[in-house]
């Protein structure tokens, strides 16, 4: 007769885990808490099989093909492959996939409605008895109560729900048909509850008051799937598995892993012997979940650093962020570039482990080192985004090694537009993580390549000086408006990042009614703030700064002279008081003698012109009586400047198109030049052998020069479009954005 197949395997003896875990603890580099090796010792299958012989004293560790050690830029680990049952595991709500769905520890200004906030992770410790504090390989975290712990491993599940779309197979299926092909890694964490358990009417606790569980740092969607093959959820693994889930009746909590994983097991073989074997398209449970009964593991149980272990585990697996095999959300995975940016930093002595934790946003801003007793949250988040602005764009020549390395990036002098994107990126999305809602990183993309290259350099004076002197000072207001202004906006609304049409961007007027949606870029927004009144701008970002020290409430419109109205500032507004054609307000009325083209005239410009006839004289409107006494406003100057036939009116607005566009004609043609001027002197440098065409002062002054000759054109095409007459939007909007990065 067959032996009926029971894929679904019971916990081994208590003697066999007993042995297992004694085993682990003599095992050189093993250094884990024995309750973590108790909570998971359940789920293994066949754990004798791990274990070596017995040495002289009777002991035995675990065999030396079970180990693999895991080296990071953080510090290293010992893991041990074990074979799992397929339900163990628990989904890590700390998961840098995953970042964004949570309030960061970094924003000091307690708005948590949107959000919930993660309980702080820190190393697991224990008083030996000479006194010292020794640390062990595990976390540890406190959390308020039982059903705060629930809500956040349940959040942290329904969160990779909302990834899933980025996944171009159904990962739950593939392992009902397939299996789990790779291992997951997963690291040991305790839970302390703050608040105590509640009694029954025995006097004893209705819930355990501290909870183990190992946390899958790789392989949480798959724990996820598996789980939910299953039946169960990560919260019940680790809190306890409701009796109904196990062939039970009633509401009954299973809390003993050994117990709750028993009787799950015998249910499912029953289910699996009941619906007859295996069927790819059954619908049973224990069918479904045949293939995951048990699965390969790989268990964190030993660090040589572990109070770093935190930031070891979620560098193992930080690269898969970086360069994902799966898309992330562009927060996420900004973010998780840039925390990998800190840790190599801490690794190689460049940055305290301390402000890297703050600036990870692992830890509250007033813990960095210096922070000011008395600063308002404006001045918190400002600080830390500062701090990770020089991190990330160092001036310090072994910082910009390190991040050259960990990005894989050019060297210094050749860093692309694309590179200095991402890392403005990463600098937008961890700062973000100070704010109560995050906004399209894309929005940190204002710098030029060869303003950076060398790293960025700030002045080191702290914001409310900045606020208050940028009326009358040139530096300071500039340094508001290059690297503050942009996020705040953007933290309220009124800017966002520009999504590749005009159907992307988002506008309302005071009443609620659709604007008018203009497309600008964050470039023009800053270019804007500089070009008008200057106490209006730095009123505006007075009154950014005030909203934020005030609970984040909405800011309020800022009039001309720089003092706050009561209504409330939208992006309709700013962009009316700060426009995007030219980044200038347009002209007030026509004071005598002023050398500015009438109304009038510009209303022209945006008609289409009518061709000459030859039949039929022009008719033209002559234009207002102070228009007539203005001078015309001179062109450039240049050594092949054509010749202006008109000075008012539209035939001069049509001669200075035609100027415009030949002189564009002439830039192309000369910069095609320039180019066959150096392939020739390429060809002819190495036909003779010559190791160098240009002495080093002679290149960086071309150099130079093309650059500023960029800086200029890039913002050409927009100027062009602002004086434009407007085409009828079609269906896609005005410009597809194909290619665009798009928003979150």
């Amino acid at each position: 007769m067959a032996e009926v197949e029971r894929p679904f395997p019971l916990p081994a003896s208590r003697e066999e885990q007993e042995e297992w875990i004694e085993a682990a603890i003599a095992t050189p580099g093993a250094n884990v808490p024995r309750g973590a090796l108790s909570n998971i010792a359940p789920f293994l299958v066949e754990p004798k099989e791990l274990l070596g012989a017995a040495d002289a004293a009777g002991r035995r560790r675990l065999e030396d093909r079970a180990l693999r050690r895991i080296v990071t830029d953080a510090g290293d680990m010992t893991v041990v492959t074990v074979r799992m049952h397929g339900v163990g595991g628990i989904v890590w709500e700390n998961n840098e996939r995953i970042s964004s769905a949570w309030h960061s520890l970094a924003d000091p200004s307690g708005v948590t409605e949107q959000r919930r906030v993660l309980a702080r992770v820190h190393p697991w410790t224990r008083v030996t008895p000479d006194g010292r504090e020794e640390a062990y390989a595990a976390l540890r975290s406190t959390v308020a109560s039982r059903e705060d712990l629930i809500a956040d491993v349940e959040l942290a599940a329904e969160a990779l729900s909302g990834r899933v779309g980025h996944r171009p197979y159904d990962l739950r299926q593939d392992l009902i048909l397939n299996g789990q092909q790779e291992p997951g890694l997963y690291v040991a964490q305790h839970f302390q509850l703050d608040e105590a358990p509640l009694t029954g009417q025995d006097g004893e606790p209705l819930h355990p008051a501290e909870h183990w569980g190992w946390m899958a740092v790789r392989g949480n969607n798959r724990t996820k799937a598996r789980q939910e093959i299953f039946g169960v959820t990560s919260a019940e693994v680790l809190t306890g598995v409701p009796l109904r889930k196990l062939g039970g009746d009633g509401d009954k909590f299973i809390f003993d892993v050994d117990e709750w994983l028993a009787r799950l097991s015998e249910s499912l073989n029953e289910e699996y012997l009941d619906a007859g074997g295996w069927d790819p398209d059954s619908t049973c449970r224990a069918v479904r979940a045949r293939n995951v009964a048990v699965v390969q593991a790989h268990l964190v149980i030993g660090s040589t650093t572990p109070r770093r272990l935190y930031r070891i585990v979620q560098s193992s697996n930080r690269r898969d962020h970086v360069h994902p095999p799966l898309e992330f959300l562009h927060n996420d995975r900004s973010r998780a570039l840039a925390r990998s940016v800190l840790g190599a930093y801490v690794a190689a002595g460049r940055l305290d482990e301390r402000t890297a934790e703050v600036l990870s946003g692992s830890a509250p801003i007033t813990e960095l080192p210096g922070a000011p007793s008395d600063a308002t949250v404006s001045e918190l988040r400002d600080l830390r985004s500062m701090m990770l602005l020089t991190e990330l764009f160092p001036t310090d020549r072994e910082k910009r090694f390190v991040i050259r390395r960990v990005l894989s990036e050019s060297p210094p002098s050749q860093l692309t537009a694309p590179e200095v994107n991402q890392r403005a990126r990463a600098w937008s999305a961890l700062t973000s993580e100070s704010y109560p809602k995050a906004w399209n990183p894309r929005i940190g993309e204002m710098f030029q390549v060869s303003d950076v290259r060398e790293g960025i350099r700030l002045s080191g004076r702290p914001l409310r000086d900045l606020l208050a002197a940028a009326e009358t000072d040139d530096e300071a207001f500039e340094e508001l408006v290059s690297y503050r202004a942009a996020h705040w906006l953007a933290a309220f609304g009124i800017i966002d990042a520009d999504r590749g049409s005009l159907t992307g961007q988002k506008a309302d007027e005071d009443d609620g009614t659709e604007a008018t949606r203009v497309r600008r870029t964050v470039r023009n927004t800053l270019n804007a703030l500089r070009n008008n009144s200057r106490k209006q701008a730095v009123g505006v970002l007075r009154e950014l700064a005030l909203a934020m020290d005030q609970n984040d409430r909405p800011p309020l419109r800022v009039n001309r002279s720089g003092q706050p109205d009561v209504v409330p500032m939208k992006a309709a507004w700013f962009n009316r008081e700060f426009p995007k054609e030219t980044g200038k307000r347009p002209n007030r009325p026509i004071v005598p003698g002023a050398r500015t083209a009438p109304p009038a005239m510009a209303v022209t410009a945006r008609q289409p012109a009518s061709p000459p006839s030859a039949s039929a004289p022009a008719v033209t409107t002559p234009p207002p009586p102070q228009a007539q006494a203005l001078p015309a406003a001179p062109l450039p100057t240049g050594p092949q400047q054509t010749t202006v036939l008109g000075t008012t009116g539209p035939s001069c607005l049509e001669q200075w198109a035609g100027e415009l566009k030949a002189r564009v004609g002439r830039l192309l043609d000369e910069s095609r030049l320039a180019k066959d001027v150096l392939d020739r002197m390429a060809d002819r440098a190495r036909a003779d052998g010559v190791a160098s065409a240009f002495g080093r002062g002679q290149a960086d002054a071309i150099v130079r020069d093309v650059s500023r000759t960029l800086r200029v054109l890039r913002e050409l095409p927009e100027l062009v479009e602002g004086l434009a007459e407007t085409e009828p939007e079609t269906e896609a909007g005005a410009g597809d954005g194909a290619g665009d990065e798009p928003g979150p």
